[in-house]
């Protein structure tokens, strides 16, 4: 008996001691050091545990981790995914409201430099010591950063890079399969305005990547710096294929306009309606785009999913 006392005695204060370093070593865990898409340094304490992802591609993002548990805050365009919908709102038409978002509470709000979210978001967030992260999707490759960023910012940053590197794979294996196709002139319609003019994808923009990436090129490129052009302007490029972003019977009805109808994509039958959510929301969905994009571009090169 007293040898099991006298080794209670010695093993209890070393099991404490244990139990104490590692309390330590949790406490003085490494901050998470980001550089975001301003070039702005981001410091999280700890993984972000409440996020308020601003714009449905950032939202995107946070779910295709695994953490749509983790968003305690959406903006009214948010439409994916499901589970996520019947959280508090936090912006809509009018903007974003800072009130809002900090009732959340957040550790982390994810941001878009797009229609000033950024510009109302950045200091006063900052005023109070709560995250910012702000990303950019100009390009296919800078979502696939995004998803890594994200996943850092999380404290799953091996998750993140699994989710990228899926995603780059079946990229690359569009690649592969269109590489020694001919790519066909594209415009791609992503809505019309009241004035007459419509909206077109256009250079250095992630759908134009996209449509790059799925084996195609655009027909509306040199000196295009607007979305906005007029429908003559599309009438002269006279693309291969006409691509419209929405509802098929939209495409329909404009296929018929006069000058529309006389397109040679038109008349050959090179026309398709490809989902918004696939080719204008600049996240993990945009791969579904692009696998969709160009089985429409080469129809004779099976898509081949490598999901």
């Amino acid at each position: 008996m007293r040898s099991g006392r006298r080794l209670a005695r010695t093993a209890l204060p070393a099991l404490v001691a244990g139990m104490l370093g590692l309390a330590g070593a949790a406490a003085a865990a490494e901050p998470i050091v980001l550089v975001d898409a301003l070039d702005r340094t981001v410091v999280l304490p700890r993984p972000a545990m409440r996020i308020v992802p601003i714009f449905a591609s950032n939202t995107e993002i946070v779910a295709a981790l695994g953490l749509a548990d983790r968003v305690v805050g959406i903006e009214a365009y948010t439409r994916h995914p499901p589970e996520v919908l019947d959280r508090p709102l936090v912006g809509g038409r009018l903007g974003v409201s800072v009130d809002a978002v900090v009732a959340q509470r957040p550790d982390l709000v994810v941001v878009t430099p797009a229609r000033q979210a950024a510009h109302q978001l950045v200091d006063p967030m900052e005023r109070i010591g709560v995250p910012v992260l702000v990303l950019t999707h100009r390009t296919v490759a800078e979502v696939m950063t995004n998803i890594r960023l994200v996943g850092r910012a999380a404290g799953v940053a091996e998750r993140g890079e699994a989710v990228a590197a899926r995603l780059e794979a079946r990229v690359a294996a569009v690649a592969g399969r269109v590489a020694a196709r001919v790519r066909p002139r594209v415009v791609m319609i992503t809505g019309r305005v009241g004035n007459g003019l419509v909206l077109v994808a256009r250079p250095r923009t992630y759908t134009a990547d996209a449509i790059v990436a799925a084996g195609g090129r655009l027909a509306l490129d040199e000196g295009l710096s607007l979305a906005q052009v007029s429908p003559e302007a599309v009438l002269r490029a006279d693309p291969d294929v006409l691509l419209l972003a929405g509802r098929p019977e939209e495409l329909s009805e404009l296929a018929r306009q006069p000058g529309w109808r006389d397109l040679r994509a038109v008349t050959a039958g090179r026309i398709a309606a490809v989902p918004r959510a696939e080719v204008l929301i600049p996240g993990p969905r945009t791969v579904d785009g692009i696998e969709r994009l160009a089985g429409l571009l080469h129809p004779d090169c099976a898509r081949e999913g490598t999901r």
